[in-house]
């Protein structure tokens, strides 16, 4: 049945409350459910004419076949590798006179002869392996190998290509190139695009994407009244010169950078690396360019004339764990710190699977140990020390390099630094050693167990590194980083803004475009995104733009019955999808819409609400962060970005809600549904405080009625107006909570004792608790912590 014609009777308690909201709502858990399951096939999969060795061939082989015929020579079974033409075709081992693949005869290719026998000792993979293959995939390499086995170069290691886009729609649906890639690819399907969305659905949307705050009312009501046709555009225009743009931008900047305010391991002391942070926002709100600010952060210290701000960027470099144990092995650890720069800067930057080749070969991808460690020895030239024991007494927690920032520093050079005082403060950042350090290959990885001598050096897979263009150091690196032929940079941030933006990435393996991760389900639009990213100066601001304005993202979130069967996952985007806001956006919206929230940008970290004797449980007893010291204040409304987090014990309203623990690098969190999400929405401190106090600000105006106060509260929350049944079921509400209340005046005043900001004056503690109780349960929908 579906739910929205449902009819029901409910008594109106907290959580029968939330449930008829839910259902009444817009979206609710209906359009959630209904989105979810597993791809249906309807019929046998067609064959296609031609068959690509990249998007049809390679995932078969790299699931079922690369760990023991692929790249890692140490564990390649009878002598055949399948991931090179040159090998696949060679004289089996084991079986002279046999090849592996003879292209155009499937018959005389022993790989084929292996996979298609009925003897179970003969055929391949091994029946131990516990892996497969299909009729449908047996069929495609038997039609691959008759077409001519023709290997390629893997597809995310060729640079990207601007093709032209498809024609535009006959019915006008497409307003630019975004769309005229995704129609053609929604016609393919058999898919048609929704609806735009309203007005009040797109402007929440704008506003979560572009400042990851919901609107207030002037801008709800100011863009509503807009009829002019560039209304939207307009908006998009405002919302990118916010300074909170640069705030929404940063957040998944940290998780990439592994930032945190501790330095991780036992002692886990603090660290100030927030002005590294400050930088961060400032660099996406002044709209630095993405070759400008990953080259400050990979080499600032080493451009010409270095200014102070970019060196700061090179705080990026060291936000890795930090050990202050005593009796640890020093040397040991600064490799650590060294890995662990090697395995962000492959992950969050060029999308590669780079650690895996820390101990052997890479078993999937063209990354041997030796190209691993190349790339090792252009972090390995910090003079940094694995250990380094800091006085839990002082001030200025620092690890050598750093940068010290002075308060007049900050007035002058550094504006963008949010200063608290005058005092100074602490950077750890990048410095080169004035010779090489020799660089080993480290057999199985250990740091006392040195090979082969390596110089610094990129994969040659990815790109050549051309020693006459760029030297071999961290700045060549940053340049060969950006080189407009790097086939990986522009992809690989163009992916993460649109995983961002649209809860999926065109590559849904945002960390892996190697050969275990996802093919792209629009490689047209992924390449032309890359290549006109790179074309117009890495505008980032340009890029949100494009993507924001498309008819593609305006889209309405309603799923019909053919959606449902042929794409479930909206992987086609044929609608817009629903998405659950990250953690620190579900606290910042409750602040903003409250009024509660404290706009400071920038500064140093802030301790919110946090139940007791966490730290203290699993703190070593040591240190200047043995104890938690919650904020007060102004301080305790900041976002969710600036929330203190100590390595050791990452803050757990955050975790419960995914959000990064920052002790590696990250570039997609995962998204679960579990109670502890909703028992923290009914119980955290500031969820409570924000509905006591948005409660006393609607009582506070006597002119309004029950009625204004519900809708209002309903546009703060929900940025809509409230149907006329969500109003009846909320003015019932409202009613039987002051009656319940009414009957118990001490139950009231408790329920009102939540948080530390100031009551607002208002002699009906009564009939405040009553509207702070429907507040409260506006906040606990599903709809007010979702992006639809």
């Amino acid at each position: 049945m579906n739910p929205h014609k449902k009819r029901a009777v409910f008594r109106f308690g907290k959580i029968a409350l939330i449930t008829a909201l839910t259902i009444l709502t817009a979206g609710g858990f209906y359009y959630y459910f209904q989105g979810k399951g597993a791809t249906t096939e309807i019929g046998e999969q067609a064959m296609p004419e031609t068959v690509s060795f990249n998007f049809h061939i390679k995932p078969i082989l790299s699931d079922r076949c690369f760990a023991c015929h692929g790249p890692d020579q140490n564990h390649r079974e009878a002598g055949l590798r399948l991931d090179l033409a040159e090998d696949a075709y060679r004289v089996l081992k084991d079986t002279p006179g046999l090849h592996g693949i003879v292209p155009g005869k499937p018959d005389l290719s022993g790989v084929y002869q292996r996979i298609v026998t009925d003897d179970p000792d003969q055929r391949m993979p091994p029946v131990a392996s516990n892996l497969t293959l299909t009729p449908h995939e047996i069929k495609l390499i038997g039609k691959w190998i008759k077409q001519g086995a023709k290997y390629e170069k893997h597809w995310a290691f060729i640079p990207p290509r601007k093709v032209t886009p498809p024609p535009a729609d006959d019915a006008g649906w497409a307003t630019g190139s975004i769309d005229r890639f995704v129609w053609a690819k929604m016609q393919e399907k058999g898919l048609k695009p929704n609806p735009e969305a309203d007005k009040a659905t797109l402007l929440r949307r704008i506003c979560t994407d572009i400042t990851g705050l919901p609107p207030d009312l002037k801008q709800m009501e100011a863009f509503l009244a807009d009829d002019s046709p560039d209304a939207y555009d307009k908006m998009v225009d405002q919302l990118l010169r916010s300074p909170h743009f640069g705030e929404k931008m940063a957040l998944h900047w940290m998780d990439i950078a592994r930032y945190a305010d501790s330095y991780g391991y036992q002692d886990d002391q603090l660290r100030t690396q927030w002005p590294w942070r400050d930088w961060v926002i400032h660099a996406f709100n002044k709209n630095l360019s993405y070759d400008r600010f990953l080259t400050w952060q990979l080499a600032g210290d080493m451009l010409p004339g270095a200014s102070m701000e970019q060196i700061l960027a090179t705080g990026f470099g060291r936000n890795h764990k930090i050990t202050e144990e005593q009796g640890v092995i020093d040397e040991e650890y600064r490799v650590t710190y060294v890995l662990d720069r090697t395995n962000t800067y492959a992950k969050g930057i060029l999308g590669v699977t780079m650690e895996c080749a820390q101990c052997h070969d890479h078993k999937y991808d063209p990354f041997s140990q030796k190209n691993y460690y190349e790339l090792f020895a252009f972090f390995n030239n910090t003079p940094e020390k694995g250990i380094e024991i800091a006085n839990s007494r002082e001030s200025k927690p620092r690890k050598y390099p750093f940068l010290e920032i002075s308060g007049a520093e900050a007035s002058s050079l550094l504006k963008f630094v949010n200063m608290p005082d005058t005092s100074a403060v602490a950077v750890s950042v990048m410095e080169e050693l004035p010779e090489q350090r020799k660089t080993f290959v480290l057999n199985r990885g250990v740091y006392d167990a040195p090979g082969d001598e390596v110089a610094p050096s990129t994969p040659p897979s990815i790109l050549e590194m051309n020693p006459d263009k760029y030297p071999r150091n961290r700045l060549g690196l940053a340049k060969w980083t950006v080189d407009s032929q790097n086939p990986l940079t522009s992809r690989v941030l163009v992916n993460q803004l649109w995983e961002q933006i649209f809860g999926r990435g065109l590559v849904s393996t945002v960390g892996d475009f190697g050969s275990q991760g996802s093919l792209p389900s629009h490689p047209e639009l992924l390449d032309w995104l890359s290549v006109d990213f790179v074309q117009h100066g890495w505008n980032i601001k340009r890029l949100v733009k494009q993507i924001v304005t498309s008819a593609t993202y305006r889209q309405s979130a309603r799923q019909s019955p053919a959606q449902k069967e042929r794409d479930p996952d909206n992987i086609y985007l044929s609608r817009a999808n629903r998405i659950r806001l990250p953690a620190e956006l579900i606290r910042d919206h409750v602040l903003a819409s409250s009024g509660l929230l404290t706009d400071r940008v920038g500064g140093p970290s802030f301790k919110p609400y946090q139940p007791n004797g966490i730290w203290e449980v699993t703190s070593s007893g040591r240190g200047n962060l043995k104890r938690y010291v919650q904020d007060h204040g102004a301080d305790l409304y900041r976002r969710g970005l600036y929330t203190f987090i100590k390595l050791t014990v990452p803050p757990p309203n955050m975790l419960i809600f995914d959000a990064s623990n920052r002790d590696q690098c990250e570039v997609a969190r995962i998204r679960t549904n579990t109670p502890l999400q909703a028992l923290v929405m009914m119980n955290d401190p500031v969820v409570l405080e924000a509905s006591r106090v948005l409660a006393g600000q609607l009582l506070a105006n006597r002119n309004q009625t029950d009625t204004d106060r519900i809708t209002e509260a309903f546009r703060r929350i929900l940025c809509r107006p409230p149907q006329e049944k969500e109003k009846e079921l909320l003015l019932a509400y409202l009613e039987s909570e002051a009656v319940r209340y009414g009957k118990n005046p001490a139950l009231a005043e408790k329920f009102l004792n939540a948080g530390e900001y100031p009551a607002t004056p208002n002699p009906d503690k009564t009939r405040q608790a009553a509207l702070m109780s429907v507040v409260h349960s506006l906040y606990n929908l599903e709809e007010t912590i979702t992006k639809n």
